[in-house]
């Protein structure tokens, strides 16, 4: 049913438009999913008519107690957790401008979200990868460290901080089974991004790919059902950049 079948996996930020995509993908590949965001998505989780098979649950990735909970949660209700997609991260609200003008507070809160908060639920889910013996790591990075965008330089910097976040782990508990990588989007607008930035930026990065057109959501899933599956048992600590080819590795 699926290269996923009974295999349970975390999504966390799973109330967004790429959190549900990887989310109804694992479902359609035969996984149970514990949907994790910091509102309640019960209704949306509803939708998606899967039945026992998918669980939503509310937790804020700044908190270590809410991200143990989480695991626990999987666990509890799955009886084992095979991985993990560190998708919660700190990007719409985050301000265009010089470096020389971004808040303190802006700053420290897109660290605290982005790395700090990746850090905390890989430390909340690893116990029960490590008895298991097997687990898969998924760290959300982004392709503007390897672009090098300006005027976004809290963003950017945490998103490389993922990376090498990624690289680390995978060497320190690769001996324990479990596999840890980084996926890297391009700029994947929704409603809300477009109504902020316009299309101009849009436009802009499609000109630039080999495949000229807008990415979706959508496009992010078979990539992460790969490094999620069996068919990737001896990948690790790698970058994978899902970007249309605006940008070569």
């Amino acid at each position: 049913m699926g290269l996923l079948k009974d295999k349970t996996i975390i999504v966390t930020g799973a109330g967004g438009n790429i959190g549900q995509a990887y989310c109804e993908g694992f479902l359609t590949e035969g996984a149970n999913v514990l949907a994790a965001d910091l509102s309640d998505i019960s209704d949306t989780v509803q939708s998606w008519g899967a039945g026992d098979r998918v669980k939503a649950f509310r937790a804020n990735v700044l908190e270590q107690d809410d991200c143990d909970a989480m695991a626990k949660a999987a666990f509890d209700t799955f009886g084992r957790i095979d991985g993990i997609v560190n998708n919660a991260g700190f990007f719409k609200s985050a301000s265009f401008g010089s470096f020389m003008d971004i808040a303190p507070d802006e700053w420290d809160l897109c660290y605290q979200v982005n790395v700090r908060g990746t850090w905390q639920c890989c430390r909340a889910v690893y116990p029960y990868m490590k008895t298991q013996g097997a687990g898969r790591i998924i760290n959300i990075s982004s392709n503007t460290p390897y672009k090098g965008i300006p005027n976004f330089l809290h963003y950017v910097s945490s998103k490389m901080a993922i990376v090498g976040l990624s690289r680390a782990l995978a060497r320190e508990i690769g001996g324990d089974g479990i596999i840890v990588n980084s996926l890297c989007p391009d700029l994947i607008p929704d409603d809300d991004i477009i109504e902020r930035q316009g299309t101009a930026a849009n436009e802009r990065t499609v000109s630039e790919r080999c495949i000229k057109r807008t990415q979706l959501p959508e496009d992010m899933v078979g990539a992460a059902v790969f490094l999620l599956s069996d068919m990737s048992g001896f990948i690790t600590g790698q970058s994978l950049l899902v970007n249309g080819g605006a940008h070569f590795n």
